[in-house]
């Protein structure tokens, strides 16, 4: 990791330059609230001679993300089975790290495209980084789970046993499941002059299988695949002793079953050694849009190609056969650094149906959302009305504590079976398998109703479900978009159109997160229903934009990537800036996922600069630097991690007492500001601005559980206050508040 800059200009001169510079700034918003998308800002320079060290490495801030999930694994105040969780958590989380990040810088190597990092490094030096990072960290994980997790499981009565340690009965019944429920499915595959070495799938887990040919005495090698549409930890006890405590659960993993039984597959031969292993291959998408005539066509290709991307990691038992490993290194072509030798189990992800288990004491307490106080203050939840709601004020909407069903999902489902509305608008990046609304929005088209969806059919790993969804709705007369080309439609939007006795009315839904019933119970996000003029003619503009043609669309209320979105936060930032200098009150709050972008955190820097404290809440990737001398001390980052994964994002300007505040899609990162469609929406009700400044004071209290971010780069956990007790779980106290109304 790179060094802290050192602050070599810390003289009063720096804010003096900040003012003159920020008289030259021309605005993005030049008539009252009007955002013109076309508008540029020029940027005053930062004071002090700071390089390419003031920021952090992406790469690495991603794994510091990931180590920081594996801390709440490591926890013993934690649920056991949600610590479970997590150790599960950090495999997905890599696995998505390796097949998309590592592999770009792969790419990017094997292409010669060796531009260096915004933090300075070329991609070979972010590629040794990497090494050391995910060696450690899968290391670290597997030590977690074997010597503290595990047994903890033990001492509840949850073991993973091996075939030897099971009774006579058990060795029949789960021979019968092998021959009747696996063996149909397995298909070995020999590496011989006659067949060459096997594709191996990626996150598949394999039994590299030496087997010797008794006539010959010669050994050879072949490739089995464990199946993945089966579970892969199988129950030896029944599942009453599973879900009673008290009572021991026992697991063998399904590899465990099929190694007994080799000689079932390879029948005449001697069955000598077998080892598991993983590859983690590139499974990022590339799509030519202007080359493609159908997108949708084009993506199912490229869905297929998908499969055969190059390795870009080996995991491997640590018990393997050198030879083995040395015949899989070759043929997989991959180098030493690639190889992560671990011991087994590999891929914690198969631990599924272990969290699973009904065992209440090692899970957290069972959450029920509530029905949103402005949503539905009198009545029931299943009799909310959300127009009638909404006429009287905008409805703030904070999930998982508020409930996504009796909300959002009641809005389109309400909307779809109101005779008074005219049309249904809706954008969709992800979704459920079995979603209500996309089965709403077929009902309204059914219905009669003119229904527009726009389907993101690139979103990443979700893309083969979007086409099923496109063309399901498609078949049901549903106007089906795909936003515009070269740009992912990431925001998250819908319009409903309802005739009423006064004319036409919109109401619209602005959100953080995706329309996806299922994520909504455990991802925390934001949304604001409303049924004011300008912000609904502004979402009824950007529909018209993503479906027509329209590009130099103009917006009161929302700040749309990737024409307004980077400007406009800009240019609040430097009116904080402004502020500050001229001794009125300003403070920057931002909300995100991720902080990346340099025009942003350079901007940051400036307000810092100028004296303007800034709060950063960000859950997984910063490449700000906090607390540098002369560059950021008036700068905090906090991350909140814990039961429900943070992921909405809010920006909050103090504005000389009269806050600003927005919602919405975006993240701090390029591919947000510059390759896709996003919304913020200004938050309008003064109670609602009220919620979400408290809300960060909330998150960024000394009070509350969280991770510090300092100069260095180092993530430091704070949950435990001089007396050891624990420090307040913010989402916890979410939870409260609603449980008490």
């Amino acid at each position: 990791m790179s060094k802290t800059p050192a602050a070599e200009n810390k003289q009063p001169q720096a804010v003096h330059h900040i003012a003159t510079d920020i008289n030259k700034i021309e605005r993005a918003e030049t008539r009252g609230d009007r955002i013109d998308v076309g508008e540029k800002i020029t940027l005053p320079h930062l004071a002090g001679d700071f390089g390419s060290d003031r920021f952090l490495d992406r790469e690495t801030s991603w794994l510091d993300f990931n180590t920081r999930v594996l801390e709440l694994a490591e926890d013993p105040d934690l649920f056991l089975l949600e610590r479970l969780n997590f150790l599960s958590i950090v495999t997905s989380n890599l696995d998505e790290f390796f097949m998309v990040r590592v592999a770009g810088l792969k790419r990017r190597i094997a292409t010669g495209i060796a531009v260096p990092s915004a933090a300075g490094l070329t991609p070979e030096e972010q590629m040794e980084e990497i090494a050391e990072a995910a060696h450690q960290l899968q290391e670290r994980q597997a030590h977690v789970f074997r010597d503290q997790v595990y047994p903890e499981l033990e001492k509840e009565g949850i073991r993973i046993v091996s075939w030897e340690d099971i009774d006579d009965e058990a060795k029949k019944r789960l021979g019968d499941y092998f021959r009747q429920e696996v063996f149909p499915i397995l298909t070995p595959l020999a590496v011989d002059p006659a067949h060459p070495f096997p594709y191996i799938s990626g996150l598949s887990l394999n039994l590299a299988v030496i087997v010797r040919n008794p006539q010959t005495g010669k050994e050879l090698f072949a490739r089995l695949k464990v199946p993945d549409q089966l579970d892969r930890m199988i129950p030896v006890s029944s599942m009453r002793d599973v879900n009673s405590p008290g009572k021991e659960a026992l697991f063998i993993p399904l590899e465990a079953i099929i190694a007994e039984h080799l000689d079932i597959l390879f029948p005449g031969m001697e069955v000598v050694e077998h080892h598991a292993f993983r590859v983690t291959r590139n499974e990022d998408l590339e799509v030519e849009e202007d080359d493609a005539e159908n997108l949708l066509k084009a993506l199912e290709k490229e869905l297929l190609r998908r499969r055969f991307g190059p390795p870009v990691r080996l995991e491997v038992e640590d018990t393997i056969n050198p030879n083995i490993l040395e015949l899989l290194v070759s043929e997989l072509s991959v180098v030493e650094s690639e190889v992560y030798k671990l011991p087994a189990p590999l891929d914690l992800r198969g631990m599924a149906p272990i969290v699973r288990a009904n065992r209440p004491a090692l899970h957290y307490p069972k959450h029920v959302a509530h029905t949103s106080r402005w949503l539905n203050s009198t009545e029931t939840a299943k009799a909310a009305k959300v127009f009638a709601a909404t006429r009287e004020h905008d409805v703030l909407l904070h999930h998982p504590y508020d409930s996504f069903a009796t909300s959002v999902q009641a809005f389109l489902e309400q909307a779809a079976a109101d005779p008074n509305v005219q049309a249904i608008k809706q954008t969709l990046y992800r979704t459920s398998g079995d979603s209500p609304i996309v089965d709403a929005l077929i009902e309204a088209a059914e219905a009669g109703k003119q229904v527009l969806a726009l389907v993101e059919i690139k979103a990443r790993f979700d893309e083969e479900a979007n086409i099923n969804w496109a063309r399901k709705l498609e078949r049901a007369g549903v106007h089906v978009v795909y936003g515009i080309v070269g740009l992912k439609t990431h925001c998250k939007l819908s319009l409903v159109v309802r005739k009423e006795a006064d004319g036409l009315r919109r109401y619209a839904h602005i959100g953080t997160g995706n329309y996806h019933p299922s994520t909504a119970r455990f991802y925390e996000d934001l949304g604001v229903i409303t049924c004011d003029q300008q912000i609904t003619e502004d979402v009824s503009r950007l529909f018209n934009q993503l479906s027509g043609y329209a590009p130099k669309t103009t917006y009161r209320e929302l700040l749309v990537a990737p024409r307004s979105l980077r400007s406009g936060l800009i240019d609040r930032i430097n009116k904080e800036i402004e502020h500050k200098l001229a001794g009125r009150k300003a403070k920057i709050q931002i909300k995100c996922n991720s902080m990346v972008d340099e025009a942003i955190i350079d901007s940051l820097y400036r307000a810092s600069q100028a004296g303007v404290e800034v709060n950063v809440v960000v859950r997984g990737i910063c490449a700000l630097r906090p607390n540098v001398p002369g560059l950021s001390e008036n700068i905090k980052v906090r991350s909140i991690l814990g039961r429900f994964l943070e992921h909405s994002r809010v920006f909050t300007f103090e504005n000389a007492g009269e806050p600003v505040v927005f919602i919405g899609s975006a993240d701090m990162m390029h591919r947000n500001l510059d390759r896709r469609v996003e919304a913020l929406v200004r938050v309008k009700h003064r109670e609602h601005i009220k919620y979400l400044l408290d809300m960060f004071s909330n998150y960024m209290s000394e009070t509350t559980s969280n991770w510090h971010l300092d100069s260095d780069g180092k993530w430091t956990r704070h949950h435990l206050d001089s007396d050891g007790n624990q420090l307040t779980d913010v989402q916890q106290m979410y939870l409260d508040s609603r449980r008490k109304k």
